[in-house]
């Protein structure tokens, strides 16, 4: 293998270490990356230092752990489909302003969640949410509509076996409802947007604080399935899955 083709890899897996929630939730020191790339540690130091010049890796400057910088998620929302992106914002707009509450498109990367869009109102208290922000497959709305076609064997590999009951539910029901799984006081309902082939390739869905939204979550989840199944038509979409998963 030649050093160039030796240092792109090496910086690829620096890039799927950092995105693993699992083990770089608060960010990676220099030494706990080499553990888990192997190598060099002056040579991942060069990989992280061109890697932190060209934004896609940020230092905190006081722990001098390394995190995801903004410009891969600026990649990753360039890399969705395009006519998703364009045909869901005017979408995610008509359901805050019918909601009056966030909303987000999202896709899968790996096993966490990674919001594409977020359209919110203008008011002094709405639930987070940020383009570019990984959350948990298990204990989210859009996480389980996201998975809800996969296999058995597929959500064992993805560690979603205490949320299989609540995953196979999605596909019964046509949308998924959370309730203080993810955040304390917090809860969100979401929708599948499927591709051409009859997979899931997005999900759209509400997050809001429970005392105000509670009562109107699953007239939000039908709201959300139609404004799904349009915004699967968009790209070509079918509303039916690829397959029953039971």
């Amino acid at each position: 293998m030649n050093p160039g083709t030796a240092a792109l890899i090496r910086g690829l897996e620096v890039l799927d270490t950092l995105a693993d929630p699992g083990v770089a939730r608060d960010g990676l020191g220099v030494v706990r990356l080499t553990e888990l790339v192997g190598g060099d540690k002056s040579q991942l130091s060069r990989t992280l230092q061109a890697l932190d010049e060209r934004g896609y890796v940020d230092r905190d400057p006081v722990t001098l752990a390394y995190r995801l910088g903004w410009r891969v998620f600026g990649l990753a929302a360039r890399a969705g489909d395009a006519r998703l992106l364009e045909a869901a914002r005017p979408v995610l707009r008509e359901l805050v302003r019918e909601f009056k509450e966030s909303v987000h498109l999202s896709v899968r990367q790996g096993d966490a969640v990674l919001t594409l869009l977020t359209e919110s109102p203008v008011s002094t208290l709405h639930a987070p949410g940020r383009v570019g922000s990984l959350t948990p497959l298990a204990m989210t709305s859009a996480g389980r509509v996201l998975v809800c076609d996969l296999t058995s064997e597929e959500l064992d590999t993805l560690g979603l076996q205490e949320a299989r009951a609540a995953i196979a539910d999605v596909t019964v029901r046509g949308f998924a409802i959370v309730r203080e799984e993810f955040e304390s006081g917090l809860v969100a309902a979401a929708a599948p947007i499927r591709g051409s082939s009859g997979a899931v390739v997005a999900a759209i869905n509400v997050s809001a604080p429970l005392f105000r939204f509670e009562d109107r979550l699953e007239e939000a989840a039908a709201r959300l399935v139609l404004a799904a199944n349009e915004l699967s038509g968009a790209i070509g979409g079918t509303h039916e899955p690829t397959r029953d998963t039971g």
